[in-house]
């Protein structure tokens, strides 16, 4: 028989739940407020805004400022490790996700989950640029079944900021897996 947990019970945190000793460093103001925006205006690039790959410009502060935002909602009880995320879209959507754990660890969540979740609930679309932070506030690269995820819905062109600057995502999964290859084989039979 399954045991209920007393009233006291109810509000407690998991254990760890404060791993890290520290609260994440971001800006308190915009945490409280939350993101000033949730669109984009996507630009052709202009002479002196150019990226050598890509052909927009993309606010990258307010990107970050956005995966700070949700990083500092992230749900790191198990980890202690905090991570939001935000893209636009190609309809200059702003969409994000924070990462969420489980007790069960290998059911937690990454923050791109929760931002292609956002993207797929806002009807859709492809990612054409992409922040991910840590809870410092630090460009942080994805992992891989994120970067998998990503190519997904962003493609080789989506643009997403790393701690050694913006690259497009052939060049963060070079020879990625995607729906080509599915196209491909089912085209063979």
């Amino acid at each position: 028989m399954p045991t209920r947990r007393s009233s006291g019970e109810a509000g407690r945190k998991p254990p760890g739940y404060d791993v890290s000793g520290r609260e994440p460093q971001y800006d308190q103001q915009t945490a409280r407020q939350g993101p000033t925006t949730n669109r984009m205006a996507l630009t052709a690039n202009q002479p002196g805004h150019s990226l050598d790959e890509g052909d927009i410009v993309v606010d990258w502060d307010a990107l970050r400022e956005r995966a700070r935002w949700m990083a500092a909602r992230a749900y790191a009880p198990y980890s202690g490790y905090p991570v939001g995320v935000a893209g636009v879209a190609d309809d200059g959507r702003i969409v994000s996700g924070c990462n969420v754990e489980n007790a069960s660890l290998g059911v937690g969540l990454c923050a791109e989950c929760g931002m292609v979740s956002d993207l797929i609930g806002g009807g859709g679309g492809r990612l054409v640029a992409v922040a991910c932070v840590n809870a410092l506030g630090e460009p942080i690269t994805p992992c891989g079944r994120c970067r998998q995820l990503l190519w997904e819905h962003g493609g080789a062109a989506m643009l997403i900021e790393t701690p050694e600057g913006i690259v497009t995502m052939d060049k963060l999964l070079p020879q990625a897996f995607g729906a080509d290859d599915l196209d491909h084989l089912a085209q063979a039979k």
